[in-house]
């Protein structure tokens, strides 16, 4: 028991070393910024506000301007005509091709909601697959739900199913939100080495790309029927 204590009690000192360090690099940044500040006269700090300002204005001007065009909410559009539309106004989208009847795609829905209110630099949709059978057939979406990522106009990347988000129905927002990171779709904060998946090693790093040879003789399959 007499080990056991005194482990503790290295353990304890060596936390607390550690803490007292972090707080004193974090204290020397800080002096340091200080003394930079108490070094500038009031010209320089006047023209330092004014940068900040400036920054903030056009940052606030920008997200006005997504807003405007429809960002920050995931929205249904009615037809392939919309698309284009939609695409053309945008610098990133993410646009869920989907069924009604696939079960699927409603847990696509529940994470791309959210995904949509926190990255207002993206354009989120849905468009209903049966609706539009020249852009299913122009994308080659074959299975459901998939999302196409489109940048500057142009469709770069798919995430088909779920085999990109750890082949599960219950993967998390997160790892959705890695996975479009990935495409450079989204501005992502995370380490995009990092898939957040539920069991990495089960599942790697790598991305499955479709193959056509899996397709069966439908237009498209639901994923869903996969199991």
């Amino acid at each position: 028991k007499m080990a056991a204590d005194t482990s503790v009690d290295i353990l304890q000192k060596v936390l607390e070393n550690e803490i007292l360090q972090s707080a004193k690099v974090v204290e020397e940044h800080l002096d340091a910024e200080i003394q930079k500040l108490d070094q500038m006269d009031e010209d320089e700090l006047e023209c330092l506000k004014q940068r900040r300002l400036e920054a903030l204005k056009k940052s606030q001007q920008q997200k006005q301007e997504w807003l405007s065009k429809g960002h920050g909410e995931y929205r249904e559009i009615p037809s392939e005509r919309d698309f284009f539309q939609e695409v053309k106004e945008s610098k990133n989208v993410v646009c869920h091709f989907y069924r009604d009847t696939t079960f699927r795609c409603q847990i696509m829905d529940k994470h791309l909601t959210v995904l949509a209110k926190k990255h207002i630099e993206t354009k989120f949709l849905k468009l209903n697959a049966e609706k539009s059978p020249f852009l299913c057939e122009r994308l080659r979406i074959k299975v459901i739900p998939t999302l196409a990522l489109i940048k500057d106009g142009k469709t770069q990347d798919y995430v088909v199913g779920f085999t990109d988000l750890g082949n599960t129905d219950d993967f998390t927002t997160e790892t959705l939100e890695w996975r479009l990171g990935c495409a450079d779709v989204i501005n992502y904060s995370g380490n995009l080495m990092e898939p957040p998946f539920q069991s990495q090693k089960k599942y790697g790093t790598s991305f499955t790309k479709l193959d056509k040879k899996t397709i069966r003789g439908k237009i498209y399959d639901s994923d869903s029927d996969d199991d």
